[in-house]
């Protein structure tokens, strides 16, 4: 049996995602596959894996990210191997005003950023809790610690996911498999690229705060760290005074 870590990331192509799986080919020993929505864009990700870890090896799937029954196939394809660590990283930023004008485009994306991660992260918790161990890790965002009139779309779709990992660590327990809930702050992505990056985090030292924090067995991530700070102070605002505020 091969002794390398192997390691699935749901939304391979997400700026954060791509950092971690840099990190993560860096240090060596690890295998991966890779589940993305344009094949080009996994193999070009996959190639560099590749000159990082020379013997790494790398699989890629192209997946219907909305469908249910294709994520829970998908889940199953993996029984025959152990699994380490699933990433799952997937989503989009809204602008918030086009969700008060287009509910169409807000059930797509409270689909996008919040049902379909549950249903990777209900898929393989069944994977992981079947062989006994592992980590399944999800990207969740500072924004779903409170609504607020700027992004309350996003944000209620990351509260969600938060509820949802919350379920999971009661449902594992202390034994067997780890869920993690991964809290960045605003990151230099592409999926920020419509906004003012500075100030933003550089993918890269997230990464490598994902990374630790995985190792140590975190519940709740947050990068950079100090957002746990703002956060727990923006949370406990008075709902008078939080009213008051452009945020």
């Amino acid at each position: 049996m091969s002794n390398r870590r192997m390691i699935i990331v749901v939304g391979a192509s997400s700026g954060i995602a791509e950092a971690c799986l840099r990190a993560w080919a860096d240090e060596g020993g690890a295998d991966f596959h890779l589940l993305g929505r344009d094949e080009e864009v996994l193999d070009a990700i996959a190639d560099d894996l590749g000159v990082r870890d020379p013997e790494t090896r790398v699989g890629r799937s192209v997946l219907d990210f909305q469908e249910p029954e294709a994520i829970r196939t998908f889940s199953g394809l993996t029984e025959t191997q152990h699994v380490d660590t699933v990433l799952i990283a997937h989503g989009a930023l809204p602008v918030q005003s086009e969700m008060q004008d287009d509910l169409q485009a807000l059930s797509d994306s409270l689909m996008l950023n919040a049902i379909s991660p549950a249903l990777f992260a209900e898929a393989f918790a069944a994977r992981l809790e079947h062989q006994g161990y592992g980590t399944l890790a999800v990207i969740g965002s500072v924004a779903g610690d409170r609504g607020r009139k700027s992004n309350y779309a996003y944000g209620a779709a990351k509260g969600l996911l938060e509820r949802y990992v919350e379920g999971l660590q009661h449902r594992f327990g202390s034994d067997g498999p780890r869920a993690i809930l991964i809290k960045p702050g605003p990151t230099r992505t592409r999926m920020t690229a419509q906004m003012d990056q500075s100030g933003m985090a550089d993918p890269d030292a997230v990464a490598s705060d994902i990374l630790r924090g995985i190792k140590a067995g975190k519940p709740v991530i947050y990068t950079p760290g100090k957002w746990r700070v703002i956060m727990a102070v923006i949370r406990l605002l008075p709902r008078a005074i939080f009213n008051r505020l452009d945020i």
